[in-house]
């Protein structure tokens, strides 16, 4: 199963996703700040982030443009999960790198289609 990493300052929105998404059998790391997201994609080299964009220390459109901008994390699909639903947030995610971008609540159907839809067949759902 795919390997996640799940960034989330929220600590409730953190553990609750974290526990759905392994009971779907995903492995998941997690990170609470952009900065820590960055180290993380880096090191622990997921399949998929799941990136929330309002982060501390480091926001989630400027992690995500440096997860983008290095060649040994580049490929990585990145999913904003975020509150910003504001006319242009959509615009501003996927301009900063995003490859797809869902609203919080999370709709999980949705979550784990756009999942699929980023890392093909081999993802069980």
């Amino acid at each position: 199963m795919a390997r996640l990493l799940l960034v989330e300052d929220n600590e409730m929105s953190r553990s609750m996703m974290t526990r759905r998404l392994h009971r779907l059998g995903f492995e998941v790391t997690t990170a609470v700040n952009g900065r820590e997201a960055i180290m993380q994609a880096s090191s622990a080299r997921p399949d998929l982030i799941l990136m929330d964009l309002s982060l501390p220390i480091l926001d989630g459109w400027s992690a995500t443009q440096a997860i983008k901008a290095d060649p040994q994390t580049f490929h990585i699909p990145i999913i904003a999960l975020t509150a910003h639903a504001m006319a242009g947030d959509r615009e501003r995610a996927l301009a900063a790198g995003c490859d797809e971008y869902i609203s919080k609540p999370v709709d999980l159907p949705k979550l784990l289609e756009a999942i699929d839809a980023l890392l093909g067949p081999e993802v069980k759902l």
